[in-house]
C-alpha cells in the first residue's frame, strides 16, 4: 500500500522516513540477530548498567496511553530511551568484539531516526515525556541505576516500537 495512507486513520502520523528506518530496525532486530549478537557473544548473565528511565516496556506505554500522552510524544520517548540502550550497549564493548559492529550499525539507525526527530518541535511533547527524556539526559541519575541484560533491552526495544510503529508503518507487513 501507499506509505503514510493508513496513518492518517485516526492515527498520529508517522514520518515516512520514521517508518523507512523502523522497518530497517525490525530487520536488524530479528530474534536470532538479539540471541547471537546480544546473549551468545557476552558472558552469561552479562548485564549492563542502565538508569531506571531506560527501561522502557510495552506496559509503561500502556499507562502511559491511558494517561493521555499523544502517540508522536511515546515515539519520541522510544527513540531516546533506545539509542540511549544501544549506546550502553556500545559502550561496554571494545571493537574487537563479535557484536560490536552489529551495535554499531543499529546506533547509526538511531542517529539518522534522531535527524526525523530533529524536525518535531519538542514544545509538542507532553511534559512526563519531556522530563523523562531530560532524565534519561542528565548525568547525576546514575544512583537510580538497574542492571539489565543487553538482550532484554533490545527486546523491549522492539516490542515497544511494535507497539508505537506497527499500524502506522505496517510493521507485520512483510513484502
Amino acid at each position: 500500500g501507499c506509505p503514510g495512507v493508513l496513518a492518517v486513520l485516526g492515527l498520529e502520523a508517522a514520518a515516512p522516513g520514521e517508518c523507512e528506518l523502523t522497518r530497517l530496525l525490525q530487520d536488524k532486530l530479528q530474534y536470532e540477530m538479539r540471541l547471537q549478537y546480544m546473549k551468545h557473544y557476552f558472558p552469561i548473565d552479562y548485564t549492563v548498567q542502565v538508569q531506571y528511565e531506560e527501561v522502557l516496556r510495552p506496559s509503561n506505554i500502556t499507562r502511559l496511553r491511558n494517561g493521555t500522552v499523544s502517540e508522536a510524544a511515546l515515539r519520541y520517548l522510544w527513540f531516546h530511551v533506545s539509542s540511549q540502550a544501544v549506546l550502553r550497549i556500545r559502550d561496554v564493548l571494545p571493537e574487537k568484539h563479535p557484536s560490536w559492529k552489529y551495535t554499531q550499525e543499529l546506533c547509526q539507525l538511531f542517529d539518522a531516526l534522531g535527524e526525523e526527530y530533529s524536525k518535531y518541535r519538542q514544545t509538542d511533547v507532553e511534559t512526563v515525556v519531556a522530563d523523562l527524556v531530560k532524565l534519561i539526559h542528565s548525568a547525576g541519575a546514575e544512583s537510580r541505576s538497574k542492571a539489565v541484560r543487553p538482550k532484554a533491552l533490545l527486546d523491549n526495544c522492539l516490542k515497544v516500537m511494535r507497539m508505537l510503529y506497527g499500524v502506522p508503518c505496517e510493521l507485520w507487513i512483510r513484502v
